[in-house]
């Protein structure tokens, strides 16, 4: 007896499948018009894909065309004669021959569904990454990272599978399950209405077991996501840092445990699910080629049909029920497909607010004027910039946000350093964003070179703006590789050069590896001092004319402050400069000072001249240099009690004076 999964066994898998998803799609509601964006979607690989259909349904026809030719294999040999033998050998050839081709159509599918399949899982990915790469800032901070990296893989996987395995899949075994009955009931529709009556015992107990399978599937992709997360942070260095910093090795240990048990638990019970459908499915095969032999051989031996035709019924009936079985869930597989697409589509369909205008010109290079007129803004809401599937939360928040900056106006001319300083809040680090287009203004206008931001390319904007934030960010790449992310054809002369003016440069010729250290995650194996530094050298090789610190020296102990000071000022040398004060003693020099409160310039001149005033800016600066005069703690040697600095209201976002922070 032939093997009666050999052709069903893959679609029971597939209504197994299916039915795990079967709850997950059926509280996704598409969008219009999915399916005929997938058909435009598919348009470059239209020509793969008949191809590959052609080979479905010549592999298909083969299918029923070679337990045919069994039958008559059968027939010839009960009937005898001269030209018997000659007949088997032809019919035994032809069947091989049939073989051949099948394996062919196999390997050509194959490669055809591979050929598809990655071509469009490279489209999908490739735009998507970089859709996602043009998204606001807030779009970042307010999505779950793993969401969105499940929208590369899973879900473009998912569409992937639209074109190879639902469709393939639905082609092969609608065309193999219309000649199979129609053969099957011309030889003996007695026979088939009879194979067919166990049909109903596997599927309804089936969908039960499916259903059941579904729920712990489900619970087993929550706990995994967990474990994941869990993963992701305590094995990142500020994780791993916090976990020993608070000895708790032990408890994280048994929380990740008491998790990974309950998804052995669920594996053990997912396979016994999974082996009880496939042995399920084997039996009532099984059962009901029994009954065709037992039926079929009784009308052999009365002569109603020959032995050939039982044959051909027995192993027709063994490509009927795979068929079926997938067959009855199609609808829910095409679903999990559009849902995949729907999943991927509605990514790009999330405009990004930020868009190069098609007729953009280049911002002047070298000019280095920056100008604000009378510029409003106010963040956009979530619903404005992210999608409620990506934050895992039921509906997105509406609510229109408070302006944050209100009428700021100024004009910083070249070569000019402008402090920007106030409480937190006021809106310091969002005016420095709408210079660098992070952001575009709710009203008015921000010029860059006399250009509106706006209407620049952002490719000259990136040129002429140069930024350095208070955590500047390095790439699990070597230094080489984080320096050339400014200028990719920077040669080792100038990647040394910049070290140098960043005053780093002995520090990576003592390293063993020199350029070709690898800094480690976000730059973990240097201290803060020294990543500055080397965000300093990045900005150096780019050479903008406009550069902005974003509290560049914040969180710095004094020693290291002074060594990123010293490369700042190589840094600062003959540009235009923009710097968020977190010490007024670092802006006292400035050109320019403008303070701001609740998104209004509330003061803005010199620094004696607003000190003088007696207003914001000289409440700030006496409040810091009041603490800043004061003793650091030290112990007297008479005795073991120390003296300690007395504690004195400062503003939130002004980082303590160096005597104090170290």
């Amino acid at each position: 007896m032939s093997n009666p999964m050999a052709a069903g066994g893959m679609g029971g898998w597939s209504m197994l499948r299916s039915m795990r998803s079967r709850d997950e799609i059926s509280t996704h509601r598409l969008q219009r018009g999915v399916a005929r964006r997938i058909v435009a979607f598919a348009q470059p690989y239209r020509r793969d894909i008949v191809v590959f259909l052609l080979t479905v349904i010549i592999a298909a026809v083969i299918g029923v065309a070679t337990p045919l030719l069994a039958g008559d294999v059968i027939d010839a040999i009960t009937r005898g004669g001269s030209e018997a033998a000659a007949l088997v050998i032809r019919l035994a050839l032809f069947i091989a021959a049939l073989a051949v081709v099948d394996a062919m159509l196999s390997l050509a599918q194959r490669w055809y569904s591979a050929r598809i399949g990655e071509g469009i899982i490279l489209d999908l990915r490739t735009r998507v990454y970089d859709h996602v790469q043009r998204m606001p800032l807030q779009f970042f901070t307010r999505t779950q990272t793993g969401a969105l990296v499940s929208r590369l893989n899973n879900d473009v996987m998912g569409a992937q599978r639209a074109f190879t395995s639902t469709l393939s899949g639905v082609v092969s075994n609608v065309i193999q399950l219309v000649l199979t009955a129609a053969v099957m009931l011309t030889l003996s529709w007695k026979i088939t209405a009879l194979s067919l009556v166990l049909l109903p015992v596997f599927i309804i107990p089936a969908r039960r077991v499916g259903r059941r399978l579904a729920d712990i599937t489900r619970e087993s992709y929550n706990l995994d996501a967990k474990m994941n997360a869990t993963m992701t942070e305590r094995f990142g260095v500020a994780g791993a840092l916090l976990v020993k910093l608070f000895g708790q090795p032990d408890a994280e240990a048994g929380r990740f445990a008491r998790r990974a048990e309950r998804v052995r638990d669920i594996g053990i019970q997912s396979a016994m699910y999974s082996r009880t459908f496939f042995v399920a499915m084997l039996l009532v095969a099984s059962l009901a080629q029994a009954l065709t032999y037992g039926l079929g051989g009784w009308l052999a031996v009365t002569g109603d049909v020959s032995a050939g035709t039982v044959v051909t019924l027995a192993l027709l009936l063994t490509r009927l029920y795979g068929p079926l079985t997938a067959l009855s869930n199609v609808r829910v597989d095409v679903m999990s497909a559009l849902v995949s697409f729907d999943r991927v589509f509605e990514v790009l369909d999330l405009k990004p607010t930020i868009q190069e205008r098609p007729d953009a010109v280049p911002v002047p290079r070298g000019t280095g004027t920056v100008e604000f007129r009378d510029v409003r803004f106010r963040y956009p809401s979530a619903a404005e910039i992210s999608l409620a599937s990506l934050e895992e939360v039921a509906t997105l928040d509406r609510t229109v946000n408070e302006p944050v900056l209100k009428g700021v106006s100024f004009r910083v001319e070249p070569g000019q350093m402008v402090a920007l300083v106030g409480p937190s809040g006021a809106g310091k680090s969002t005016l420095s964003m709408l210079i660098s287009r992070i952001y575009d203004v709710t009203d008015g206008q921000v010029l860059v070179g006399g250009v509106d931001v706006r209407d620049a390319t952002g490719e000259s904007l990136r040129d002429e703006i140069g930024v350095v934030t208070q955590d500047s960010h390095l790439f699990h790449e070597t230094i080489a590789e984080n320096l050339r992310y400014a200028k990719p054809d920077a040669t080792d002369d100038e990647l040394w050069a910049a070290l140098a003016g960043a005053q780093v440069a002995d520090l990576v010729r003592a390293l063993p590896d020199g350029l070709d250290t690898t800094v480690g995650e976000r730059g973990y194996r240097f201290s803060g001092g020294e990543k500055q530094r080397i965000a300093i050298a990045r900005l150096l090789l780019k050479a903008p004319s406009i550069v902005i610190l974003d509290e560049a020296t914040a969180h710095l102990d004094s020693e290291s402050e002074a060594a990123v000071q010293r490369a700042l000022s190589v840094a600062l040398t003959g540009r235009t400069a923009l710097v968020i004060a977190h010490r007024l003693s670092t802006v006292r020099d400035a050109d320019q000072i403008l303070v701001l409160d609740e998104g209004r310039i509330v003061e803005r001149g010199r620094h004696d001249e607003l000190v003088a005033v007696g207003g914001l800016y000289a409440e700030l600066y006496r409040t810091q240099f009041a603490v800043a005069d004061s003793p650091s703690p030290y112990v007297d040697a008479t005795g073991p009690e120390p003296v300690v600095i007395p504690t004195r209201e400062y503003v939130a976002d002004e980082a303590l004076p160096p005597a104090v922070a170290n």
